[in-house]
């Protein structure tokens, strides 16, 4: 028996049945996808697009907190730039996310590599080094309070390091470092496991030096996790709040004060709830700037992170 060649062209072509049973779990998934993310994104338009949204109409108004806000345009953006705390809090915020990128990602990178040379005791070193991040802010920053003032540690050495304006913001960027960089060892430890042995292998036969390997092996190797740490760095920089309330208030003498913490202090102290919220409002513009950068490299380099 022959077979047609219509009957040819049919075996050839592709059945319906398995496209269309396709399509429809497409759909399916799609469907349930939806039905997860709906209810985040509910909550995020509750929680952060209107009041977000609140705070730049309330930028523009002279609003006190309380009682009617009259709207005023861009005065409170104008009176910002030409005052004098808060660009002293913005000068702090810079020195302080200087600090963050270099002190505390510094000691985290030498802390995972010298744990991913470890063969014994690794994981106690990981659990150790964790143990300050998970400690609540409160305590750990009431207790560095206490060492740091006049009667811990300053008494024995004779300086008040939170009482003196030129000690107060590196001496709470110290306590605060201490609870960061472990968390950092820790990201920064997992990274380095997912680097290929066969590059330290071929390094060593081209007779590369340990030193040698950290820079041109391991650092390539883990730079998107480095630019995002990086990233969330800079950003819990600009909106570090508690460890500064908590230990010095800003003071003495505003040399502690950052963007938030000013921010709270005009809210709440001095009632100029629109000055703040013009406030709350260039420092959401500065974590969208840096955030877009980093999405712009990561775009443009191709990170996976």
């Amino acid at each position: 028996m022959t077979t047609s060649k219509a009957e040819l062209v049919r075996a050839a072509r592709p059945s319906a049945r398995p496209q269309a049973r396709a399509s429809r779990m497409g759909r399916r998934r799609a469907i349930w996808a939806t039905a997860f993310i709906v209810p985040l994104l509910v909550v995020n338009v509750c929680v952060i697009a209107g009041p977000g949204l609140m705070s730049v109409y309330y930028s523009m108004t002279d609003w006190q907190g309380f009682g009617p806000a009259n709207f005023i345009g861009f005065a409170n953006y104008v009176r910002m730039f030409g005052d004098a705390d808060f660009l002293t809090a913005l000068l702090h915020n810079l020195i302080w996310t200087a600090i963050f990128l270099v002190v505390p990602m510094g000691m985290a990178l030498l802390g995972a590599y010298l744990l991913s040379r470890l063969r014994r005791f690794a994981t106690l070193f990981r659990a150790l080094y964790f143990i300050p991040y998970i400690v609540a802010s409160v305590v750990s920053s009431t207790i560095w309070s206490s060492l740091l003032a006049g009667s811990g540690i300053g008494s024995v050495i004779g300086i008040n390091f939170l009482g003196n304006p030129s000690t107060a913001l590196p001496a709470v960027a110290v306590a605060n470092v201490w609870t960061r960089w472990g968390f950092l060892a820790v990201i920064f430890f997992a990274a380095m496991q997912s680097v290929n042995p066969s590059l330290y292998e071929a390094s060593s036969l081209d007779g590369a030096s340990t030193m040698q390997q950290f820079f041109h092996v391991t650092l390539p190797s883990i730079r998107p996790t480095l630019m995002f740490m990086g990233l969330m760095s800079v950003i819990w920089s600009f909106l570090v709040f508690d460890w500064i309330y908590i230990m010095t208030q800003g003071g003495p003498a505003g040399s502690t004060e950052v963007l938030s913490t000013l921010l709270y202090r005009e809210a709440f102290t001095s009632q100029e709830a629109g000055y703040a919220s013009a406030i709350g409002v260039v420092l959401a513009l500065i974590s969208g700037v840096i955030v877009g950068g980093y999405q712009f490299l990561r775009a443009r380099k191709g990170w996976d992170i």
